[in-house]
């Protein structure tokens, strides 16, 4: 008979069953799962990246029905932080972009694969984001810019002897070592001021108070991208917003297979059971519509369950108005997860993702243009039509500004005489270089005239300020990925013992691989189903540029100048 897990550590597994410690992590899920129910059923909490591509997986490899399998989301949209919306009267916004790679999104480019364009017939999504590249080829020549309005040659990274021996450290250093160390701790200010950490942190959105181990992995994952920094040459993307490319055919696709999608269902908290054979998901607390309900799942249903959330409670402003900087945690993202961490510890420490916003947060916004002037003369500054740079980053910005220039349209309903301009500050209780506010203080035509200054654009800013809307987003938990951490606050895909659920998202574990990153999630998800399913399927595998003799000496080279 099983006991309702209340408090104290998950059950062991058994010793019988742990013969599998030499096989690869994800192997070890496989013959771990020989003995258990072929589940038959999935409920799947959110419908972020992570929970559309287990769904897909479920369908695709483990041979599921989709009518069996059902997505549960608070939102009233698909998704998760893969959004983008608005019109062109109104302001269009995303909260963030994403820039891939060829090398490092295997699992990515392994599920889009499977999933038709919705636009070309006998094309995949995966077959669009690669033609769409051919055409639009990343080479920026413009990615920092100094307080003289002055493009500096970025491919001078700025190394000294120190830098290199600082930088070579922490790569050698094993992550037990380095255990909760900010990246602050590791180098110099010398360092800090370089080209080379302006270009990687604003790339990759790093304060230099995060996590010296999530920067490591960043270090090995991307070390490819070192000698093309200063281009972005191996960035690829995507032709519309990533909601519009990548989330819509999904759901398109799934829909069609028969998933269930239950929106305005928020999943407060999970009841276990906890017996020999290890830890059972019997219920989930739920509210729709101000009505709370449970869902209990059947003997033959299994769960895939999104912990955390980097877009909870995001807000946004308008022209006029800053975005609200929300910390009371109103979503309920955060909420299914401390609750269930009260339970048990192997389920990690969320208090130590979501408990400190102001190392966490920080603001994006979107430009709506009606006129052309502002892009034309972005270009013929930067020396790139739009869809070819990369960021360009205002180096001395005291808000470390940064912004992009996409492809039009990068909206799919976007009309051909509007267009559309992003970016974000990484340090927002700073007051501007050009306005008398902080970034958090500053509406959107606040922050449009800070860039206009910074871009040098005096002399067209009241023009541009009347053909544009500025739409701010103020995001709280956005990096709180990347937070220090010690190695058990971050739970495994599936916790020790767990017999019929797995975790999702950028807040479990997943060794080697980074977080804040598309890729992370989709991996995660793979873990997860092939694990519960116990398919012999190869997850694949993660990309390490220093294992490739020709990435590694370019690199090398790269560093020591």
């Amino acid at each position: 008979m099983g006991s309702s897990l209340a408090s104290g550590e998950c059950p062991a597994w058994p010793r019988s069953r742990i013969r599998t410690s030499r096989l690869p992590w994800h192997r070890r899920y496989h013959q771990r799962n020989d003995e258990m129910t072929s589940f038959q059923q999935a409920c799947i909490v959110g419908s972020g990246i992570g929970a559309l591509s287990a769904a897909v997986l479920l369908i695709r490899d483990a041979g599921m029905p989709g009518s069996h399998i059902r997505i549960l989301e608070e939102s009233t949209l698909p998704g998760g932080a893969l959004d983008g919306g608005g019109d062109a009267r109104q302001g269009y916004v995303t909260r963030g972009g994403r820039m891939f790679t060829d090398e490092t999104y295997t699992c990515l480019w392994n599920v889009l694969e499977s999933i038709p364009s919705p636009g070309t017939p006998n094309r995949t999504v995966r077959d669009e984001i690669m033609a769409f590249n051919a055409l639009w080829r990343s080479d920026a020549h413009a990615r920092l810019i100094d307080r003289n309005r002055r493009i500096l040659d970025a491919s001078d990274l700025g190394f000294n002897f120190q830098d290199r021996l600082e930088l070579m450290r922490l790569l050698a250093t094993p992550e037990r070592a380095l255990g909760t160390k900010r990246i602050e701790e590791c180098f110099s200010t010398h360092f800090l001021d370089t080209h080379f950490w302006a270009m990687w942190r604003t790339t990759f959105a790093f304060q230099n108070w995060h996590s010296a181990v999530e920067l490591k992995r960043y270090m090995l994952r991307f070390l490819q991208e070192l000698p093309r920094i200063h281009t972005l040459g191996g960035v690829r993307r995507t032709e519309f917003n990533q909601y519009d490319a990548i989330v819509r055919p999904m759901v398109k696709w799934l829909l069609e297979h028969g998933v269930r999608f239950d929106y305005g269902t928020r999943v407060s908290d999970a009841d276990f059971t906890a017996g020999a054979q290890g830890l059972r998901l019997d219920t989930l607390h739920c509210l729709r519509e101000g009505r709370p309900f449970t869902y209990s799942l059947g003997a033959h249903e299994c769960a895939l369950i999104t912990i955390g959330s980097m877009v909870a409670d995001s807000r946004n402003g308008n022209d006029h108005q800053a975005p609200e900087l929300v910390r009371d945690q109103r979503d309920g993202a955060w909420t299914l997860w401390r609750n269930m961490a009260r339970k048990a510890p192997c389920f990690g420490r969320p208090e130590v993702f979501c408990g400190n916003v102001d190392e966490s947060k920080w603001e994006s916004f979107t430009l709506t243009m009606r006129s052309p002037l502002l892009i034309r003369r972005i270009q013929a500054f930067s020396g790139n039509a739009p869809g070819t740079g990369g960021l360009m980053t205002f180096k001395d910005s005291s808000w470390l500004m940064s912004i992009v220039v996409p492809h039009a349209p990068h909206f799919e309903d976007q009309p051909e005489s509007v267009f559309t301009l992003w970016g974000y500050g990484l340090l927002l209780d700073t007051q501007g270089n050009y306005i008398e506010k902080t970034m958090s203080q500053a509406g959107g035509q606040d922050i449009l005239t800070e860039l206009m200054h910074h871009l040098g654009f005096e002399d067209i800013l009241e023009e541009v300020r009347r053909t544009t809307t500025v739409v701010p987003v103020m995001m709280p938990y956005i990096t709180s990925e990347f937070e220090c951490r010690s190695a058990s606050d971050r739970p495994p895909v599936i916790p020790a013992g767990a017999r019929n659920f797995a975790l999702l998202g950028q807040y479990v574990e997943i060794p080697e691989d980074v977080v804040f990153t598309v890729e992370y999630s989709v991996r995660g998800a793979m873990h997860g189903v092939y694990g519960l399913m116990g398919l012999d399927t190869e997850v694949p595998a993660i990309y390490h540029g220093i294992a490739d003799p020709k990435v590694a000496l370019a690199s090398l080279r790269t560093l020591m100048g």
